[in-house]
């Protein structure tokens, strides 16, 4: 699959299918958004907010949440803000979030079950490393969005005036929910 990647890329550059994705690295709408990787939000949350290349800078991860405030999303953001001149923050989950509802127990299962022994799991726990938290997932959406929300608003590198605003999209239609 990669190599037909690679392929399609090469014929991309020599075709110049780049030229209208031209831009620069500065968001022309001043806004960063954190949201979910999941493959249903590649084009849909795009397209349903209206956003061309150039516009806005987005942060992808499991869950599009921030579950440690010294994480890369949190420095992402960060350099999104001083470097970057963002203004506006949008944290954005979505319906159906394979995140929600996953089992820490369950993926170092799965883990051991790809080849990962005891013994490096055990080697984790021994660095610092608390899997059961650091691998769950989370309950309910709302509270998930919101509880990064709080955490933006309230970092302490974070500038007060940086406005912070947290929305859930359904993956389907691309319908956004603001809540506060």
């Amino acid at each position: 699959m990669i190599n037909e990647i690679l392929e399609f890329n090469k014929r991309f550059v020599e075709e110049e299918g780049y030229r209208r994705f031209i831009t620069d690295k500065y968001p022309n709408k001043r806004i960063a958004i954190v949201t979910c990787m999941d493959t249903r939000l590649v084009e849909l949350l795009p397209a349903a907010l209206g956003l061309k290349n150039g516009d806005v800078k987005i942060i992808k991860n499991a869950g599009g949440t921030i579950t440690n405030p010294f994480d890369s999303t949190v420095r992402s953001l960060l350099v999104a803000i001083y470097e970057l001149g963002v203004q506006e923050v949008m944290i954005i989950g979505h319906t159906g979030c394979g995140v929600q509802g996953m089992d820490s127990a369950e993926m170092q299962r799965l883990m051991r079950e790809r080849g990962i022994s005891d013994r490096r799991i055990t080697l984790m726990k021994h660095c610092g490393i608390d899997l059961d938290r650091w691998l769950h997932g989370f309950d309910d959406t709302r509270t998930a969005i919101l509880e990064t929300v709080d955490l933006v608003r309230n970092h302490p590198l974070v500038p007060q005036d940086v406005v912070v605003k947290g929305y859930i999209m359904d993956s389907v239609t691309g319908a956004l929910t603001p809540i506060q």
